[in-house]
């Protein structure tokens, strides 16, 4: 009786803890649905603008990110599918590369906004000064939502770094690994956001 009891809480425990951060999720989700909607219309009013401005960004670069986001969730997907099979060293393998990826990301990321502002376009730089409004709020959504997404990037990182440890010590194992769980479910909103951010900035060439 008590044995049955603890297994129904712990099954409680791990369906609140999920219901939890499915809620997070959408309020993540509401943040950057507010931001994509803005964008758009802003995209009607200064079309051409945006996709003259869009010419300045590194298509290559962009779709180097967007491969590197893609093989993270599916590292990720395959970090928790070991340790559900109790493959702890596997599970530790592909967390350890969709960490590495991240930082990939990230490494990229900061070349490319470093090329904008060597060319002083930026929120107040001074080439930007010169171009049109379209032009100056198309960069400027760029790296309001760019760096927010990066942003979310790096708390994921910690988020994923964290549970390599928890990998490390056992406290995540075959048994119990919702933490895991719940690190990839974030994992996976972090890639969804820039699926739709890549498209709405890189292809407008």
């Amino acid at each position: 009786m008590n044995t049955n009891s603890q297994n129904i809480a712990h099954h409680r425990d791990d369906f609140g803890s999920k219901m939890g951060m499915w809620l997070f999720l959408f309020t993540e989700l509401i943040l950057f649905g507010g931001l994509f909607i803005m964008y758009m219309v802003y995209r009607v009013e200064y079309t051409e603008q945006f996709h003259l401005a869009a010419k300045e960004l590194n298509l290559a670069l962009g779709t180097i990110n967007t491969l590197i986001l893609l093989t993270s969730s599916l590292t990720m997907v395959l970090s928790i599918v070991a340790i559900g099979r109790g493959s702890k060293k596997v599970s530790i393998i592909y967390l350890i590369a969709t960490i590495l990826l991240a930082l990939g990301f990230m490494v990229i990321k900061a070349f490319e906004w470093g090329a904008k502002f060597s060319h002083g376009l930026y929120p107040g730089g001074a080439e930007l000064a010169n171009l049109s409004n379209g032009e100056v709020i198309f960069f400027g959504m760029y790296f309001v939502m760019t760096g927010l997404h990066a942003l979310h990037v790096l708390i994921g990182v910690v988020i994923l770094s964290f549970m390599l440890v928890f990998l490390l010590r056992d406290k995540i194992n075959k048994d119990n690994f919702i933490k895991l769980e719940a690190g990839g479910l974030y994992w996976h909103l972090v890639d969804l956001i820039w699926i739709y951010l890549f498209p709405l900035f890189y292809l407008l060439h």
